[in-house]
């Protein structure tokens, strides 16, 4: 998913269900100088997204062990 974020930055997020932020990147990265921001943001934006999965998980881990 990190490589399709970086070669297809639109792509990733149109595939996490993120219709309208795709559009978004997709007008962003229509220009070569706008893809680099582009492919950037949708790597952080999968690290975030990835970041918040460990945490739902920790915490209902935690909340299991009362």
């Amino acid at each position: 998913m990190t490589l399709i974020a970086i070669l297809l930055p639109w792509l990733s997020f149109f595939l996490r269900g993120k219709i309208f932020t795709g559009i978004l990147c997709l007008i962003l990265q229509i220009t070569i100088l706008g893809w680099i921001p582009a492919a950037i943001w949708a790597v952080i934006s999968l690290n975030n997204a990835r970041a918040d999965k460990r945490t739902d998980r920790i915490i209902k881990a935690m909340q299991q062990q009362r």
